[in-house]
Parts: C-alpha cells; structure tokens; sequence
C-alpha cells in the first residue's frame, strides 16, 4: 500500500491546523512500554478488520464467500499513518484515570512516621538488594532459548476519546535470544491471544540486541563497575523533552530489571549504579500490582510530577515488581492517578516460545 499525502492545499490545511493547536502535554512512556503499546495497537487494528470482513462475509450469500483463512498479524514496520498518529497521541497524552468510577489511584506508600521512622540511606538498601542478586543462580541463557516472564500487569490505555488504566491482566512474554538483527523478537499471550513482538519500527533488517532489546548476552557484556555502567545507560538513554534525563535513566533501570533473566554480576551492578542517581529514595510500605508488600526503591521526576517505584520482597529481596503514578493534580491527571503497575509470577528460560515452562 501507498501513502497519500495530498494536495498542496491540504497539506497547507494541516500545517496551518497543527500551527494554531496548542501544543500536546503529558508524559514520555516508561522505557520499554512503547513497543507494548504499539503492539497492542497493532494487534487491536487486525482483530477490527477481522471482525468487519467476517461480517460482511457473514452478510454476503454463501456462494459469494470467500475461503476463510488465518488472520496474520501485521509486522510492526508495516503499520500505517493511522496507527502511528494513534500511539503518538498515546505517548503525548498519557495518564491514567479509572473507567466509569473516576480515576484510579495508587496510594503513596507509608506514613510519614512510617518514612521518619524506617527510612535508611538509599545506598544501604540498595547494596543489600545488590548482595542478594550477586548470589542468585540465574542464567546463563543460551542464544537458542527464550526468557519467559508471567505478570499480572495494568497500563493505562485508550478507550474512546480517554485514557484509562484498564483491570488487573495476565501477561506472558516469551523474549527470543538470538544475537543480531531479528525481525521476530518473540511473543506475547495477553487477553486470551497471541501476537508476536516485532522488530522496531525502522530496523527493515531487525532489531539488534541492545538496551530496548536487552538479551542474557548483551546484558552479561555491560560494564559491572556501578559508575562506568551509569555512565554507559546515560548515554543510551534518549534525552526527552518531558521528563528529567535522570529520570529516563532510573526508568531504563526498571526496564532492565523487569522481564530478563539477569547476568548475577550485572544485577548486582545494576542496583549499585541505581543507588547513584541522584533523587532516589527508599519506598517504605510500597506495593505491587497485586499488593504484595515489599522494599521499595523509588525516584520522583519533580519537573512532571511521577513517580516510579520498584519493589523487592523483604525476605530475598528479589524483584517483584513495580509502579508508576503522578504525585500531583495535572492537566494529564489527578494525584495518584496509576500510570502503570505490575508484578511478575514467573520468570524462567524455555526452548521455544509458546511453552510455558515446568512448575
């Protein structure tokens, strides 16, 4: 298919439009959530046109039907204008307000007393949750496998004309490990369907293993020194003009942690560099997507008022898994409105995707 863009005139239409609309506000997704997003966007598309052309067929008299046939989901480097406007509203408008009932709130941990009266330094904390990784048995991930992780899992989303944060949803991701471009980069069971991960858009020959595409390999070749490996994340991590750099950067961290089978030296390092951004704070009382009670490590972006928590399990401190909501009322949402959560169940290395592996 060929994108239109229209006349001369038209196109001055457009620009005169986009010139007189004020300028959109909100907030940059999570490191890793733009592909989410997209995906599901992409998925939604082709399950709508599946769903007019099977009534129209339905519609139509038997001998005019055409054969029924698989739906195959389109690659994500074949989406078009349309979608690609849509997931761009979705990154400049994002929050999330409940549906129906008002917004969804995400409490904001402990007391005060609470934080006055367990609050340690940071870096503690973080070194004792470093220890703990540097002594797991995880891995290693041979470049044929695949990381799987179960979650339970809620994102804000769009329904109509605004954005909610939608229920409590199981989710399973199968992430292929194989060094190189891949246009095939797994694949994710949610809602009862399965659609694959893509390559992103633009990579026509695939995506390479890197920090958006964090495979067992290319994790165990960072730098496990905390500051060169801070250092190292900065730089990869894009500049954005709606939300402190520093902040990108502890969200990247999050992104690392969150469904990979970590490298324990790497781990240890991750959580070491963490403790030297500046901003981040211990979480007391802070919870999962589930409710599971935890060590939680914590950094507020002042500048857009959000707040990204993680949260470990008190006894082996193991990730369980975190949050994200806004700490103040703004014109994307009110006070505690919940951006995202989750809490993985299950983290495992398989041999194909779409197994699940062996309690």
């Amino acid at each position: 298919m060929t994108a239109t863009t229209g006349t001369g005139d038209e196109r001055d239409d457009r620009a005169e439009l986009a010139r007189l609309l004020p300028p959109a506000t909100g907030f940059d997704l999570p490191p890793g959530r733009h592909e989410h997003h997209r995906e599901r966007l992409m998925h939604q598309i082709d399950h709508d046109t599946s769903a007019a052309s099977a009534s129209a067929a339905s519609a139509a008299p038997a001998k005019d039907r055409a054969p029924a046939r698989p739906r195959l989901l389109r690659p994500s480097f074949l989406a078009p204008v349309t979608a690609l406007a849509l997931a761009g509203a979705l990154v400049a408008g994002y929050s999330a307000q409940g549906g129906g009932e008002g917004p969804a709130r995400a409490g904001t941990g402990a007391s005060a007393s609470e934080r006055a009266g367990n609050a340690q330094p940071v870096a503690l904390v973080l070194n004792r949750i470093s220890d703990a990784a540097a002594k797991s048995d995880a891995g290693p991930v041979r470049d044929d496998q695949f990381v799987y992780v179960r979650s339970q899992v809620q994102d804000g989303d769009l329904t109509g004309d605004k954005l909610v944060t939608g229920p409590l949803a199981e989710r399973e991701i199968w992430y292929a490990q194989k060094p190189g471009p891949q246009k095939k980069l797994g694949q994710i069971r949610q809602d009862g369907e399965t659609f694959p991960i893509n390559a992103e858009l633009g990579d026509t020959d695939g995506t390479r293993e890197g920090v958006n595409r964090p495979t067992y390999r290319w994790l165990a070749a960072l730098p496990t020194d905390p500051q060169r490996l801070l250092d190292h994340l900065t730089a990869l991590t894009p500049e954005s003009d709606t939300q402190e750099h520093a902040q990108a950067v502890f969200d990247q961290i999050g992104h690392l942690i969150r469904e990979t089978v970590l490298p324990p030296e790497t781990a240890a390092a991750l959580y070491k560099a963490a403790a030297l951004i500046p901003g981040v704070t211990e979480a007391p009382g802070a919870v999962d997507a589930v409710g599971r009670k935890g060590v939680g490590i914590a950094r507020v972006d002042a500048r857009y008022s959000w707040r990204s928590e993680w949260v470990f399990d008190p006894e082996t401190l193991a990730y369980l898994g975190s949050r994200t909501f806004l700490t103040a009322d703004t014109e994307v949402g009110g006070k505690g409105a919940l951006l995202s959560a989750d809490a993985v169940v299950k983290r495992d290395v398989v041999d194909e995707a779409g197994v699940r592996p062996q309690d």
